[in-house]
């Protein structure tokens, strides 16, 4: 699952970005309330994590923004301000939790997960392609009857085949989206990791579904 996290303090958001994905979570950071707003509204995320005090326009104005756009997924706000009065501004503007500074990260990682929970209530939490099936929440993998134990990062790669099953993903696509790099140096990185999931998701099954597509990349085939 993708977050934004909109937050001006490269300390806090480095120690959330590093947090959330080695809990498995595509993360990309905005700086400030303009290029949040910009990348929430032009990008797909199914969690925005959205500090109050941002420069050139605050999370408050913010969050109203994808509100009055009618944007439904779940706003988390975090901000040093603990009185009743900023809460509930907060939870006014539209945001769905409210999370004060310094926070515990395993409270964190809670409200994170139940808001995630939420969105999904009414959307499909699993998918079955063939006789591979994937549960988004809990991150359990089968394959006919053989459960799969995946890695935080072999789970993330697949996922990411998942949803773009059928189409051709390039290795730049997975280190962007999965990695969150963008140098062609770490392709082999990509490699290495696609032939983990395809031990464990192809091998000893009559039907292959990673395919190597050459020249471009990588297809999960349903």
């Amino acid at each position: 699952m993708s977050i934004l996290v909109v937050e001006d303090e490269k300390k806090i958001s480095d120690f959330i970005k590093k947090g959330l994905e080695e809990e498995g979570y595509s993360v990309s950071v905005a700086f400030d309330g303009f290029q949040g707003l910009k990348r929430a509204e032009t990008e797909s995320f199914d969690l925005i994590i959205l500090d109050i005090m941002l420069p050139n326009l605050d999370g408050i104005s913010v969050c109203k923004e994808l509100r009055k756009k009618d944007m439904q997924k779940p706003i988390l706000m975090l901000t040093a301000k603990n009185s009743t009065k900023d809460k509930v501004a907060g939870l006014d503007s539209g945001a769905d939790d409210y999370l004060t500074k310094p926070f515990d990260f395993e409270e964190f990682l809670a409200r994170v997960r139940a808001l995630l929970r939420k969105k999904n209530i009414g959307e499909t939490r699993t998918i079955k392609i063939g006789d591979l099936q994937i549960d988004f929440i809990t991150r359990g993998v089968k394959r006919g009857d053989l459960e799969i134990l995946l890695t935080t990062k072999e789970y993330s790669l697949l996922e990411y085949l998942v949803k773009h099953r059928d189409s051709i993903v390039t290795r730049n696509m997975i280190n962007e989206n999965v990695w969150d790099i963008d140098s062609e140096s770490f392709t082999n990185v990509v490699d290495v990791y696609i032939n983990y999931l395809r031990n464990k998701i192809d091998k000893g099954f009559e039907k292959k579904m990673i395919k190597t597509v050459r020249g471009k990349g990588y297809k999960l085939q349903t």
